[in-house]
C-alpha cells in the first residue's frame, strides 16, 4: 500500500526557491520603465505625456470642441479618470490647468474659462469652479482624423474602452510646447519654441532630409519662451542642438524710466522674466532686491512694487535720482534670479525606448510620423472612395435596366431571392412578366454591396436631376481616387500635402517670436567707487554696532568711550577682524556696517557676520590693516601662549580658524604687541607671572602654542595683559588693585608670585 503524502511534503513541492535581490531588482526595473513610458515622459511623435493624451482624447469624445460650450473640468476630469488614467483626480486635473496655461505653454492645448493660476504662483481654482474646452490648434492639428484608421488603438486599463497609443500630430508639438518629467533616473526638460519657427524646421526636413542642426539653426535659431526675456549665449546653443543636452542662460528684461515730477528718482522696471521664475521665483525675486538693501550691497532702492496684471510683467524699482543704474542691473543680474540657467535635456519615447534627441532627430521623427498619419489617413479614404465607386457604378448601371430590376423585385417573395438574382442571376421562383426578362435577369452579376445599394434605394433616385448628381459624384469619386492613389504611390505628392497642412496651420498659428536671442557678455559686477576715509568703528555692551564720522567722534569722545565696549579708528574701505573665545576670527567688511548717528542704535554684530552670540565670546576686535603692523599674542584658559605673526590673518573669508585649541580650552586674551612689552598672566587663585615676549615662541596660526606658566591642580588662567613699563598698569584683581609694573620680570613656564 503506497504511503500516504503529508501536507507539509506537499507544501514544500509547491514552494519554488527565489534569490531576493533578484525579485527586487526585476520589480524595481519594472516599477521604473511603467513610470518611464506610462507616466513621466512625452512621446516624441506627438510631444504629449499619457496623461495629458487621455485629457485631450476624453475631451474630444465628450464632445467638447473649440467652436462649442465649455464643460466642468470636474466632468472631463472624472471622465478621465473612470475611463482612461486611473492614478488620481488631482494629476489629472493639474495636467488639464498646464495645458490651459499661455504663461508655460507656447501655444496652449486646452482653452481654460475661469482660475487657472497665474504667473506669480497663485494655484488653479478647484475643478468644480473651472471649465475647460478644446482649442482650436488641438482639435485640427493633433486630434483630427482619429475616425481614418491614423493610429493605432489599445485596450485602456479594464479593457472597456478603446484609447489611441498616440494623437496623430502634425505639427511637431514637443518642440512648440516643451515638456518637463522626472521619471527614475531620468529627467525631461525641453524648452518651448516659436511655433512659426518650428513649422519652418519641420518643413525643411520634410524637403532636404540631408539638412544639418546648422542650417536648421538658421530657421529656429533657440528657443522662445512664452515670458519672453533674453537668451544670451547664443554661441553655446549649438552644441545644446547638435547633443540634445546643455544649458540656456535666460536674462529678464529690464527698461528704465524717469517720470517727470517724481523727485528725480530712476525707475528701473523689468516687463519680462526668466521662464524660469514663473510661480514662487517672483515672490522670491522681490525678497532677493529687498535683501540687497538690507545688507548693504547697494543703498540706492527707495522702494519696491509689484505693479503685474493681466497685461504682463510690470516690477518696479525705485531708485536715488543719484544711482549708477548700469551698476544696478548688473546686481540685479548677479544677485537675484533675474539671469538664470535652464537646463535642457531633450528626452523622449522613440520606438518604445527614452532616447535623448537633439533637434534634428526630433524634426525627423515628426517628420516620419506625419508620413505615417498620412499614408493611413489615404488608405483609409481611398478604400471608402472605392467602396463608393462600387455602390455608384451599381446605381447607375440598375438605372440603365430600373424596369428590369423594378420587375425582379416584384416578382420576388422576399429580399434574399431579389439579391440572389441581382448578385448571381439566379431566376428561379421569380415571376417575370416575359421570357425575355428572365433572359436578362439572368444576366446580372452585381456585387454584394451594389445589390444592398439598388435594394436600399428609393425611388426619388429615379428623378433625372438626381440621376445627373449621381453621375457627377461618381466622376468626382474617381478623380479622388486616382488623387489618393498618387498621394500614396508618389512621395512627392505626399510631400506636397504635408507641407501644404503644415503652412496651413503655421499661417493660422504663428505669432512673433517673444524671446531675443544674442551672445551677451558675462556680467561684471564692479565694487562701488568710494573715497577712502577713517571712520571710528564703535560696537556696545549688547554688541550693536556701527561706524560714525571721525569729527563726530571727536566732539563727543567721552561719551562714546564711556557707551561702547570697543571704539577703533578704520578705513571705511577696510574689514573688522573679531577674535572668539572659541578660536574663530570672523571679519565683517566696514562698508557692510551702518554709518550713522553717534546716538544711533547700530545693528547686531553677529547679523552681519558668521559670529554666534549664543555659543561663543568676544575677546577681541582690530582693524585688518592693523594686524599687518603688528605680531598678536594669544593666551588661553590652559596657559598655552603663542605669537603670530598679524599677516596671517589678511583674509577675505568671512570666517577662519585663528588658533588651535584643545578640547575644553579657550581663548582668554588676544592683543597686538606694539612696543618691547611684557606679558603678564594671573589665575583664579591668585598667582601672577610676569615675563619678556620675547620668550613666547613665534608660531603658525594653526599651532597649539607653548606653556605660559605652570598651574596648580584646578586652576587656570582668569586673564592676561601687555605690560609697558612707561605707562601706567593698575589691574582690579578680586577687589584690589594691583600695579603690573612692581611685578618681577621672570621666565616663561614658572609657577609666578601670589599677590
Amino acid at each position: 500500500m503506497p504511503r500516504k503524502t503529508t501536507a507539509e511534503e506537499t507544501i514544500q513541492e509547491q514552494i519554488i526557491p527565489s534569490e531576493y535581490s533578484e525579485l527586487m531588482q526585476k520589480s524595481y526595473i519594472d516599477y521604473a520603465m511603467s513610470v518611464i513610458i506610462s507616466r513621466a515622459l512625452p512621446d516624441i511623435r506627438d510631444g504629449l505625456k499619457p496623461v495629458q493624451r487621455r485629457v485631450l482624447y476624453d475631451m474630444q469624445e465628450l464632445g467638447i470642441h473649440y467652436d462649442g460650450a465649455y464643460r466642468k473640468s470636474a466632468r472631463i476630469v472624472g471622465d478621465t479618470m473612470g475611463k482612461y488614467h486611473p492614478h488620481g483626480d488631482s494629476s489629472i486635473y493639474d495636467s488639464l490647468v498646464v495645458m490651459a496655461q499661455d504663461f508655460k505653454k507656447e501655444l496652449p492645448l486646452v482653452n481654460g474659462h475661469g482660475n487657472f493660476g497665474t504667473i506669480e504662483g497663485d494655484s488653479a481654482a478647484a475643478m468644480r469652479y473651472t471649465e475647460a474646452k478644446l482649442q482650436k490648434i488641438t482639435e485640427k492639428g493633433i486630434l483630427a482624423d482619429l475616425d481614418k484608421n491614423v493610429v493605432d488603438f489599445v485596450p485602456n486599463f479594464d479593457e472597456t474602452e478603446k484609447e489611441p497609443q498616440v494623437l496623430p500630430a502634425m505639427i511637431p508639438n514637443f518642440l512648440i510646447n516643451g515638456s518637463e518629467g522626472i521619471a527614475v533616473g531620468m529627467a525631461t526638460s525641453t524648452p518651448t519654441h516659436n511655433v512659426g519657427e518650428a513649422i519652418d524646421a519641420e518643413i525643411a526636413v520634410l524637403e532636404n532630409p540631408d539638412i544639418t542642426t546648422k542650417e536648421l539653426m538658421r530657421i529656429l535659431p533657440g528657443p522662445d519662451f512664452p515670458t519672453g526675456g533674453i537668451v544670451v549665449n547664443r554661441d553655446e546653443l549649438a552644441e545644446v542642438y547638435e547633443t540634445g543636452v546643455g544649458r540656456i542662460r535666460l536674462r529678464g528684461r529690464v527698461e528704465v524710466e524717469t517720470p517727470k515730477g517724481r523727485n528725480g528718482h530712476i525707475y528701473v522696471v523689468v516687463t519680462e522674466i526668466p521662464y524660469t521664475m514663473i510661480g514662487s521665483g517672483i515672490a522670491k525675486f522681490l525678497q532677493d532686491v529687498a535683501a540687497l538693501s538690507e545688507t548693504r550691497q547697494t543703498n540706492d532702492i527707495v522702494d519696491i512694487s509689484n505693479q503685474s496684471s493681466k497685461e504682463g510683467i510690470r516690477i518696479v524699482i525705485e531708485l536715488k535720482k543719484d544711482a549708477d543704474v548700469e551698476r544696478f542691473k548688473a546686481l540685479l543680474y548677479k544677485k537675484t534670479h533675474l539671469e538664470d540657467t535652464f537646463g535642457v535635456n531633450m528626452l523622449a519615447i522613440r520606438d518604445g525606448r527614452p532616447e535623448t534627441l537633439g533637434l534634428k532627430q526630433i524634426l525627423q521623427a515628426n517628420v516620419d510620423f506625419a508620413f505615417e498619419v498620412t499614408r493611413r489617413k489615404y488608405e483609409t479614404l481611398l478604400a471608402k472612395e472605392k467602396e463608393k465607386r462600387e455602390i455608384q457604378e451599381g446605381l447607375i448601371k440598375a438605372v440603365n435596366v430600373i424596369d428590369l430590376v423594378i420587375e425582379i423585385l416584384r416578382g420576388s417573395r422576399d429580399r434574399v431571392m431579389a439579391k440572389k438574382c441581382l448578385v448571381e442571376g439566379v431566376t428561379d421562383g421569380i415571376r417575370f412578366k416575359s421570357r425575355g426578362s428572365e433572359v436578362m435577369a439572368a444576366q446580372l452579376h452585381f456585387t454584394d454591396r451594389q445589390a444592398d445599394a439598388i435594394l436600399d434605394m428609393r425611388l426619388y433616385k429615379l428623378i433625372g436631376l438626381e440621376l445627373d448628381a449621381l453621375i457627377k459624384e461618381h466622376e468626382e469619386t474617381v478623380a479622388n481616387i486616382y488623387k489618393y492613389e498618387d498621394i500614396l504611390e508618389q512621395r512627392r505628392s505626399m510631400t506636397n500635402v504635408i507641407r501644404k497642412t503644415l503652412q496651413d496651420f503655421k499661417k493660422e498659428f504663428a505669432s512673433p517670436r517673444k524671446t531675443q536671442i544674442i551672445q551677451g557678455e558675462e556680467i561684471v559686477l564692479a565694487a562701488p567707487k568710494i573715497e577712502e576715509t577713517d571712520v571710528v568703528f564703535v560696537m556696545d555692551r549688547f554688541g550693536y554696532a556701527k561706524t560714525i564720522d571721525t569729527s563726530a567722534y571727536e566732539r563727543n569722545q567721552d561719551a562714546v568711550d564711556a557707551e561702547n565696549r570697543y571704539v577703533l579708528t578704520v578705513k571705511n574701505t577696510g574689514r573688522i577682524c573679531i577674535f572668539t573665545n572659541t578660536g574663530m576670527l570672523h571679519t565683517v567688511k566696514v562698508a557692510d556696517l551702518p554709518m550713522g548717528k553717534f546716538r544711533d542704535k547700530g545693528v547686531p554684530i553677529d547679523n552681519i557676520c558668521r559670529y554666534d552670540s549664543s555659543k561663543e565670546d568676544i575677546v577681541c576686535i582690530t582693524g585688518q590693516s592693523e594686524l599687518n603692523l603688528y605680531r598678536m599674542v594669544f593666551v588661553t584658559r590652559n596657559s598655552l601662549v603663542k605669537v603670530v605673526d598679524g599677516g596671517e590673518f589678511d583674509v577675505t573669508r568671512s570666517a577662519v580658524a585663528a588658533t588651535k585649541l584643545d578640547e575644553g580650552d579657550e581663548v582668554i586674551f588676544v592683543g597686538g604687541i606694539t612696543t618691547q612689552q611684557t606679558l603678564v598672566l594671573y589665575t583664579k587663585d591668585g598667582y601672577f607671572l610676569r615675563f619678556a615676549i620675547d620668550e613666547i615662541p613665534v608660531q603658525k596660526k594653526t599651532a597649539r602654542g607653548a606653556r605660559g606658566m605652570k598651574l596648580t591642580k584646578n586652576d587656570l588662567v582668569e586673564g592676561a595683559s601687555l605690560v609697558d613699563q612707561n605707562a601706567e598698569n593698575v589691574l582690579t584683581f578680586h577687589d584690589r588693585e594691583v600695579d603690573l609694573n612692581t611685578l618681577r620680570v621672570t621666565s616663561r613656564d614658572g609657577r609666578g608670585s601670589k599677590r
